[in-house]
This record gives C-alpha cells, structure tokens and sequence, in this order.
C-alpha cells in the first residue's frame, strides 16, 4: 500500500513490531460509530445499506494495520501488512475477536514489518487452503486451512518488476481456480494499472500469467477484492488528497469482461467520503445474512495513533 500521507505512521510502525509471543489481553474491542456523524440516522449509501459498524481497538500491540480479510466458518479471518492475524466474531450486535498470532512463515526472515507486508488474501473454499499476497517482495505464498504452516510459494517473474510499495495488493481466485491478482502502481495496458490472470494456483511452477488491466476510478487505487456467490467481484478501492482527506469507492465487476491485454473498469455503488466514517478502507470480505449479501469493510490504521481501525456492516442492496 503506497502512503505517503502515512509516512509517520509508517516510522511510528518499526517501533511497534509484532511479537510472535502470545500476549495476556489479544482480545479485540468494538466501540460502535453511525455512518454520518453529521446525520446519525442515515443508512443508504448509494446501492448499499449501512447496517452497523465499529472502531475496534486492543491491548495488543500486533493488532492494527489490517489490509486483506474474508468471511469463513461465520466469521471474519484478517491479515495485517505486518504478518498478524485476527480471528472476528459478528454472530451478534457487536462484533469480538482475538488476535491469532503470526503467519507461520513469510517472505525474508521476518525481523522487519516490511518482510510480512501483506497485503492481500483469498481462498479456496473447497480445501480451505490460503494464499497471500506480500508487498516488498512482490511474493505470493500458500497456507493450509488451519495458516499452521506455508506449502508453497513463488516470486512470479511477471511481478519481479513491480514497485516494491506497490505490488499484489488484491488477489482474488474465481469460481474456476483461475486467479486474479491486482497491482496497486504496476503499469497495466491503456493507461492501466496491472491485472495478473493466472490459469491456476499461482504458487505451481507451471503458472504463466497473462496480462490484463485494470483502471480504477480517478485518483482511486485498488486496495482488495472479493467474489460474490454469482462469480461478480467487489473492489474496494482508497484515495487520499490534502483538500479531502481519505476517500473510498466501492465498485461491481463482472470478471467475464477481462481479456488479455485490455484494461478494464468497474461500475461504482458507493463513495464513502467526509463526512462519513471512513479512514484508510484496505479490506472487504462477503457474507450472507438472512438472504442478503453482506459487504465487510475495514481500514488499516497503519499502527497510528492518528487513524482508527473500522469495520463497517453493509448489505448489497438488490
């Protein structure tokens, strides 16, 4: 994720490494926040429907910073671009969760934050197995079900080049196996940025990629990514600018539209701005409730003091 308006909290980040040690108080806490402060009473963004949200904080010093999640087991499984790992319950009002710990493996040796920077997250709902994507190094690394232990993983060539702060910052595998994995700064084709389609597992050896585009609305980058059940994606996408502060979109893409050297946009259902909550909004995931389709969205807080770690409940409206 490229901050620049962070770069304090990016210093204030070395000082705040996670430990692999279990800690005595990893529980998370939620303090409830309306939509609009403004007007606590609203709840329709654009073709969303605000249903709740919290800011969640902990005793722990490796919670914070999340960028990728996704729905599992009735719950809500999030990494952190440090490595840590968060376990959040929504089974009633106010969501409870745990800090995990930390993947069990990674790019580098894991000393420096930037040797875990990951960024993106996705999963195969058969076998359970995770895949994440890291930043820095430009890597993409296999789990299985239970993160216990990496079974494989793979600096791709066609990522080899990508910006170190602006690598596979969403990933994404289709209904197909067939994955997709976006840069946040890579050039794509047609004033793009780029979209790796990968056959299969990008960790196997004989997965070639082939290159397509994507084109974020302006000024926007795109921070994560989740199939819905009909195979559409949801992207979640950030923008920062010093006249309005952080923004957010949230857009629809039906991935039958991505060909192999084309760039491609989405259709936008919502823009969180000020002065709605919102902060650096990096992660999305997808659920079902009672027939409807539920959108997470959590922001990474960049361990500083300065921003909030938010989670915010919307269903789809149809």
């Amino acid at each position: 994720m490229r901050s620049t308006f962070l770069m304090p909290a990016l210093l204030l980040a070395t000082f705040l490494m996670p430990s692999s040690t279990p800690l005595a108080s990893p529980i998370i806490l939620a303090t409830p926040v309306p939509l609009d402060r403004v007007d606590p009473a609203r709840t329709r963004l654009g073709a969303l429907r605000y249903l709740g949200g919290w800011e969640l904080a902990s005793t722990d010093p490796r919670f914070g910073g999340l960028s990728s999640m996704i729905w599992r087991n009735g719950r809500l499984l999030a990494i952190s671009d440090a490595g840590a790992v968060f376990d959040i319950a929504v089974t009633g009002k106010v969501p409870s969760g745990a800090v995990r710990g930390m993947l069990p493996a990674g790019p580098g040796t894991g000393e420096a934050k930037s040797d875990r920077d990951a960024e993106s997250l996705t999963a195969d709902p058969a076998s359970g197995r995770l895949w994440v994507g890291f930043e820095a190094h430009n890597a993409i690394w296999r789990y299985d079900a239970a993160l216990g232990r990496a079974e494989a993983h793979v600096e791709p060539s066609a990522m080899r080049k990508w910006p170190g702060n602006g690598g596979p910052e969403a990933m994404v595998r289709l209904r197909d196996g067939r994955f997709l994995i976006f840069s946040e700064e890579a050039p794509g084709p047609a004033k793009s940025t780029a979209l790796l389609i990968f056959p299969g597992d990008p960790t196997k050896s004989d997965a070639v990629p082939l290159l397509a585009g994507y084109r974020a609305p302006p000024g926007y980058a795109v921070t994560d990514v989740v199939a819905l059940d009909d195979g559409r994606l949801i992207l979640l996408h950030r923008r920062f600018t010093l006249m309005e502060g952080v923004s957010a979109i949230v857009s629809l893409l039906d991935p039958a539209r991505i060909r192999p050297g084309h760039a491609v946009e989405a259709t936008i259902l919502a823009r969180l701005a000020p002065p709605l909550t919102v902060d650096n909004m990096e992660a999305v995931a997808v659920s079902r409730e009672g027939g409807r389709t539920i959108l997470w969205i959590a922001s990474d807080d960049n361990f500083s003091p300065l921003q909030r770690t938010l989670l915010l409940k919307f269903a789809l409206v149809p």
